[in-house]
């Protein structure tokens, strides 16, 4: 019974030295709290700004600009970028050369058309032969095999159609070739900045910190967004002009046979009267 009341009474004894202390540091906590809120307010009142604590280790801000990341870009980069102003000067040629004033000059046709009806057929032909436009190349062409009948001039002026149309397919097939380069070279200098961030972390062992490796791959992923740039315009670019060429094509095919329209009259009537 007396080992019990004593056992109770050394347990009540802790309890209350516990409570004690857990009063202590809460009071401890309160005045320090109330300490600093009167420095604060004596501050303000003494026209003072109150300090602020700085967190560890805060991160300096860094500006990046665009002639930055230019740099970063390393050599793969600077090729991207000859490639893109390539690739320009390639679509300002295209605007001035693929119009239809360049593939079909104005009067040229009713030029023609009027010598062959006059029976010029001779004239006719040195006016195309020196005139470099496409439609002056397809009646060139076909007015060269007036002496074999209308199949053969047909023929002949539809091969020099194909012809034109081939070659200024190829003209244009530059920037469908830009645009394809471009994003590989640009992966490739992703790869090759990703391989070189990555061989960083292993020589370090893992002691380097996280935001030099993020620098590091983020700067690599800047020659892949460069090449995307660069692809998009070209591609579409390529596109575009595809899609003129065709049109102007087929506006010089329909406007050629009608300008040859004489011939086939001239060389049905002499069949018929033969």
């Amino acid at each position: 019974m007396v080992r019990l009341f004593v056992s109770t009474l050394l347990c009540c004894l802790v309890a209350v030295s516990a409570h004690a202390q857990t009063e202590d540091l809460k009071f401890d906590g309160l005045e320090e709290s109330v300490l600093a809120e009167v420095q604060i307010e004596d501050a303000r009142a003494g026209g003072i700004r109150p300090p602020v604590a700085a967190p560890d280790d805060a991160p300096a801000k860094k500006g990046i600009s665009f002639w930055l990341l230019l740099q970063k870009s390393g050599t793969i980069g600077y090729l991207i970028i000859l490639l893109s102003l390539v690739a320009v000067a390639l679509m300002i040629e295209y605007a001035l050369s693929i119009r239809r004033s360049m593939l079909m000059p104005s009067g040229f046709a009713d030029d023609v058309l009027k010598l062959l009806a006059q029976n010029q057929s001779s004239v006719a032909m040195q006016k195309c032969q020196k005139d470099p436009s496409a439609l002056a190349q397809i009646l060139y062409a076909g007015m060269t095999q007036y002496e074999f009948g209308w199949d053969a001039v047909e023929k002949s002026a539809e091969e020099a159609t194909a012809e034109q149309a081939s070659r200024l397919y190829r003209k244009v097939e530059y920037l469908n070739v830009i645009g394809g380069i471009t994003p590989m070279l640009g992966l490739l200098g992703t790869v090759v900045g990703m391989v070189i961030a990555f061989q960083q972390i292993a020589d370090s062992a893992g002691s380097g910190r996280a935001s030099e490796f993020a620098e590091g791959i983020y700067l690599a992923l800047i020659t892949t967004v460069e090449g995307l740039i660069v692809a998009i315009p070209c591609l579409a670019a390529h596109a575009f002009f595809g899609n003129r060429i065709a049109t102007l094509i087929s506006e010089t095919t329909f406007v050629a046979e009608q300008v040859l329209q004489p011939i086939k009259k001239n060389l049905l009537r002499k069949r018929s009267g033969s």
